[in-house]
């Protein structure tokens, strides 16, 4: 299999309309409109700092259109810390991922592209915008260091960075990386096709104090994988998707994982299941896999379809995600989903007029501290470039 070329993702994704409940309330926080805000926020979920504020990324837009940082308040007040492309981050571009805030207060990221060899960086932002350049990847030869950084940053609990590489290392699928804050870097792992290839998706330190994440291709049947690694090295394949008839399971995990209450992981596929449009899965960590839900279950899937992003446990105990099309308007939806998988439908995008609501939401929600829901649409709004939206569903705080 060839490594996945870069220009292929830069616009993959692409909408929502209603079916609300006397508590639930939906709001466009901002829109973009590409030259001063940025435009096309995708894989990348907003984080909320202790002062309240919202920070992301969009992969392209801003003055050199190769993608910014942006602080927003719940109220819809924006700011850019950074325009890719220029001044202090002259040497980055297209930050697919979003933003971590580490232990010392700053912010942490990758870049796809940008960087000393134009294959993706790490980098350090501060709350002002001061921003260093901790790692160029492919500075190994043959990029068997890693290349192509897609996914988020974690922070573990020994204070160092963990992420992956979309491609490199030294089979050219991709690797799983340690990163110091002084920018020491450690290829842990090298994907080989069989074990999985192209990660997408972040990782997760889970409670045991082990990691897991997925890839979106390779393993047994070329679907994708789940996958535990030590902070070691230590990498076991725990499932490979496609393994039931028509990949029923599902196939090609986008976006990571979350560890529930329960112990379990969630998360989500972006096809096959029983309509070849995606499901929600839980999985020990044992490797025994449940397909909860096959999205395009109802009538002109308007359940939605062909999630992205992964899904996030709220206060309620239940999991809440977006599709990024299906839905009344087949532009994407939010729902709601429980550990037994049961679903249910909160919102389908493009419900106003030209799809000012946004469209095609791919990144995943935030649940902020008062209990509302944040996310991004990578299209629709005024200017077509993209939303900050809320989902109000009355839940307690965190």
């Amino acid at each position: 299999m060839q490594k996945i070329s870069r220009w292929c993702w830069v616009l993959l994704f692409g909408g929502l309309i209603a079916i609300t409940s006397p508590a639930q309330t939906f709001k466009t926080v901002e829109v973009f409109d590409f030259y001063k805000l940025g435009g096309y926020p995708q894989l990348m979920s907003l984080i909320q700092t202790k002062d309240g504020s919202l920070y992301g990324t969009t992969a392209l837009g801003g003055g050199p259109l190769v993608g910014t940082i942006f602080q927003i308040t719940t109220s819809g007040q924006m700011n850019i810390l950074c325009y890719f492309g220029e001044g202090a981050c002259v040497e980055e571009d297209y930050p697919y991922a979003g933003l971590i805030e580490a232990s010392d207060g700053n912010f942490y990221g990758t870049t796809w592209q940008g960087g000393a060899n134009k294959t993706g960086t790490v980098y350090e932002i501060t709350p002002s915008g001061t921003l260093t350049l901790l790692y160029s990847f492919c500075s190994l030869t043959n990029c068997s260091d890693g290349a192509d950084p897609y996914a988020p940053l974690i922070q573990a609990t020994d204070g160092n960075f963990y992420g992956t590489t979309l491609n490199g290392g030294s089979k050219g699928y991709g690797t799983i990386f340690k990163i110091t804050s002084t920018d020491s870097l450690t290829t842990l792992h090298s994907f080989r096709y069989a074990d999985g290839a192209s990660p997408t998706a972040g990782l997760i330190q889970a409670r045991n104090g082990k990691f897991y994440g997925t890839t979106l291709y390779g393993g047994t049947n070329g679907g994708g994988t789940v996958f535990q690694i030590t902070s070691a090295g230590k990498l076991k394949s725990l499932y490979s998707f496609c393994s039931q008839r028509k990949c029923g399971d599902g196939a090609n995990p986008y976006l990571g994982l979350v560890q529930a209450t329960n112990g379990k992981f969630y998360g989500t596929t972006y096809a096959g299941g029983a309509h070849g449009h995606g499901t929600v899965f839980s999985i020990t960590t044992a490797g025994k896999l449940t397909a909860l839900y096959s999205f395009c279950s109802q009538k002109k899937c308007a359940d939605g379809a062909d999630p992205i992003a992964g899904v996030i446990q709220a206060t309620d105990g239940n999991f809440y995600g977006v599709a990024s099309r299906g839905g009344m308007h087949n532009r994407g939806t939010i729902f709601q989903i429980t550990a037994a998988g049961q679903l249910m439908t909160l919102y389908s995008f493009c419900a106003e007029k030209a799809c000012a609501d946004g469209a095609t939401p791919s990144g995943g929600l935030l649940q902020a501290a008062d209990g509302t829901f944040y996310g991004t649409t990578t299209d629709g709004g005024t200017y077509g470039y993209g939303t900050v939206f809320n989902l109000s569903m009355g839940l307690k705080p965190q």
